[in-house]
């Protein structure tokens, strides 16, 4: 399971947005402390890439399926847990929707609030259900 390697990523995108970026030290260290595999680290900077190319199209999509809530007011943690959910759903086929809604929703719950869970799974499945966005 990549549970450790998703909330790994959580934690570096979550700081990047208080940064100038990602901070290679940061990232290096968390993949160190949570002890990841050479796949765990390979998924990981598969995403951050991905988030990067694509985050301009990742944050138009929030904005359209987080009605009434645009993606600037949308709490720092919640908007991390969203990119690498979008990121799964829409540019890793191999991940299965269900998988990346639950994990999402897992790290939700335990780094932000029960209510972020619910939204988060809503913002989620609605793109999932409509994957040809």
């Amino acid at each position: 399971m990549r549970t450790i390697a998703r909330e790994t990523l959580f934690k570096i995108i979550y700081a990047s947005q208080f940064a100038d970026g990602i901070d290679g030290e940061l990232k290096t260290s968390l993949f160190k402390a949570n002890e990841l595999t050479g796949n765990d680290v390979t998924y990981c900077e598969s995403v951050l890439q991905t988030i990067s190319e694509n985050k301009e199209k990742l944050i138009s999509l929030l904005d359209k399926y987080s009605i009434s809530f645009p993606e600037k007011r949308i709490f720092p943690s919640d908007r991390s847990i969203l990119l690498i959910g979008l990121a799964e759903i829409l540019y890793f086929d191999d991940i299965p929707d269900k998988v990346t809604l639950n994990e999402a929703a897992n790290i939700a719950s335990k780094y932000s609030s029960a209510k972020s869970a619910t939204f988060i799974s809503g913002i989620l499945s609605a793109v999932s259900g409509g994957k040809n966005v």
